[in-house]
């Protein structure tokens, strides 16, 4: 049995070089910086300290301008996972926190409770790592690649399962729901650490996710389901999308 959680903390990385909505960070949502929306939201989960791992200064000084607390990452490391360990030895070197929620900075509109849900299923179970899922209810996704499907043992009624396999491909097959992966997660302090340190692994090179890496290597991922996929901002469609959620929430 994993120890429970006792101080967890919050890291969202971000980062200026987005290939599809360059300093998308920066972009203004409902009169403040998209990162701040995004810290603002994990200020709101109310589970403990908020740190935003910034490749940039720009990204840091807007935090900081918020009230926020930031620090500044390489820019040259390969994965949010790496910046989120990087700022972590940065900000807690003695080790105080050992749980980490990596929260991605582009999710402005995120349900603050779907941080606890994370972090609530590391504090109450075995795994090693922590994500969420929700039910695929678009016929398009099913089998677009661009929707990651979570192969996750789901007994009937539960709300939470170990996931087995994480994919592009349209799976499990047979009659059933399919689950869209939400890319949020909590680690283990030492599970993230020794996570970042392994070399990357033939299927996640192959499929392009990251987290086939701690599958193939023994550590285990448990899911929680949840009702709604977050809107991630990756287009110029997304972020007006956004823009009008939370202007219309004041």
């Amino acid at each position: 049995m994993a120890e429970a959680a006792s101080n967890p903390i919050i890291i969202i990385p971000a980062r200026l070089a987005s290939t599809r909505l360059p300093n998308k960070p920066l972009a203004d949502i409902a009169g403040a910086p998209m990162i701040v929306q995004v810290w603002a939201r994990a200020q709101e989960a109310g589970i403990g300290r908020v740190v935003v791992a910034a490749a940039e200064k720009e990204i840091a000084e807007a935090v900081e301008a918020a009230g926020g607390e930031a620090v500044l990452t390489d820019p040259a490391l390969p994965s949010g996972s790496d910046r989120v360990w990087q700022a972590l030895e940065r900000v807690d070197p003695e080790g105080a926190h050992d749980i980490i929620l990596n929260v991605q900075g582009d999710l402005p509109t995120l349900d603050p409770a779907l941080i606890r849900i994370a972090g609530d299923l590391l504090a109450e179970g075995e795994a090693d790592i922590s994500t969420l899922i929700a039910a695929i209810t678009l016929e398009e996704e099913k089998t677009s690649p661009d929707v990651v499907k979570a192969v996750v043992s789901l007994a009937p009624g539960a709300r939470t399962g170990r996931a087995l396999y994480f994919t592009r491909a349209t799976a499990p097959s047979g009659d059933g729901p399919l689950y869209h992966h939400i890319g949020l997660y909590g680690f283990r302090r030492a599970a993230l650490k020794r996570f970042v340190a392994l070399p990357p692994s033939p299927l996640e090179q192959r499929e392009k996710l990251e987290q086939l890496r701690a599958l193939e290597n023994g550590m285990r991922i448990d899911a929680a389901l949840v009702d709604t996929v977050p809107l991630g901002v990756d287009t110029k469609e997304h972020l007006e999308k956004a823009r009008a959620i939370l202007s219309a929430k004041g």
